[in-house]
């Protein structure tokens, strides 16, 4: 069993209907940054960043960042 971190965001911005960019304005976070954490291509996740998503959403770390089975 191999666990990995997985990124929520997208799950949460279409929930609420929220655009990445919308998020990017409301944020301060560039656009581009974002869409990986959209997309879960992100390789590393700034401290800053995600506190700083989880601030303007109004979410916890558990809530945005999840761990998951890959098979």
């Amino acid at each position: 069993m191999t666990l990995r971190v997985k990124s929520n965001l997208k799950s949460i911005l279409d929930q609420r209907g929220i655009s990445i960019r919308k998020l990017s304005e409301d944020s301060g976070i560039p656009f581009e940054t974002l869409r990986r954490l959209y997309n879960d291509d992100t390789k590393q996740y700034q401290r800053d960043t995600i506190g700083r998503v989880c601030e303007v959403l109004n979410v916890e770390v558990g809530e945005l960042l999840v761990l998951v089975n890959i098979e």
